[in-house]
């Protein structure tokens, strides 16, 4: 899935629905096994794209961000392994998109923030409930709040990006990454994905209808004829 609207990748509704409808393709193939999620080599995205949300009245905001909760939806919900590769920047709904991805690669002198702040704005597409289960809440006020950049070794610390490489190799350490489930089960991937995701949504007090859930799944997988012996 390739973001292409030069030069900085700004999202725009439009940019929302092709994002959705691209998200809905890669689900219904069986001819792919996992996605890349790449802005192209020179920036990932900027965010929203603020010129066009200026012109927006506050009803046409509203159907606006509907819009990008549901593309940045339908990106975390492809029931496949994906990896958001990126390069120079991931700002505002930019780094919300990457967060929407299992695995971020970026290079080493990627620069990601929370910077809606900055605009008057605060994080929308589920940015802020992302951030928090990414780094924890104190610092996910403390990055909302202030809107900074933050630098790509922090970035790993945090747990923003998984993995550094160098500028020009980051679609190539995405395609590592992706590579190693081409011949993944994929019945079992999309079930543990779900299970895994849908843990967070539910929270800490629906332990029970987590466990259910994980166990509806596993029987599921294992009546789809899945089951191979991991020693091969």
């Amino acid at each position: 899935m390739l973001l292409s609207r030069p030069p900085n990748n700004a999202l725009t509704r439009q940019v929302y629905r092709e994002l959705t409808d691209a998200a809905a393709e890669v689900s219904g193939r069986s001819d792919i096994t996992a996605v890349i999620l790449f802005g192209g080599h020179e920036i990932f995205s900027v965010g929203d794209d603020v010129p066009e949300l200026q012109t927006l009245t506050p009803d046409e905001a509203g159907a606006a961000a509907q819009v990008r909760h549901d593309a940045i939806e339908a990106v975390a919900a492809i029931p496949k392994p994906t990896v958001a590769a990126v390069t120079g920047y991931a700002l505002g709904a930019g780094l919300t998109l990457a967060l929407a991805a299992d695995w971020r690669v970026s290079g080493d002198n990627v620069k990601v923030g929370a910077t809606e702040i900055l605009a008057g704005l605060i994080p929308g597409g589920g940015g802020m409930a992302r951030l928090a289960r990414t780094v924890g809440v104190s610092r996910a006020k403390e990055l909302v709040f202030s809107g900074r950049f933050v630098d790509a070794k922090e970035a790993v610390a945090l747990g923003l990006v998984d993995e550094l490489v160098a500028p020009d190799h980051v679609f190539d350490g995405a395609m590592r990454w992706a590579q190693r489930f081409v011949d993944a089960p994929t019945e079992a991937l999309a079930a543990a994905k779900a299970v895994i995701d849908g843990s967070f949504q539910l929270g800490d007090t629906d332990r029970s209808t987590r466990v259910a859930d994980e166990q509806r799944r596993y029987v599921e997988v294992f009546a789809a004829g899945q089951v191979d012996s991991p020693a091969r």
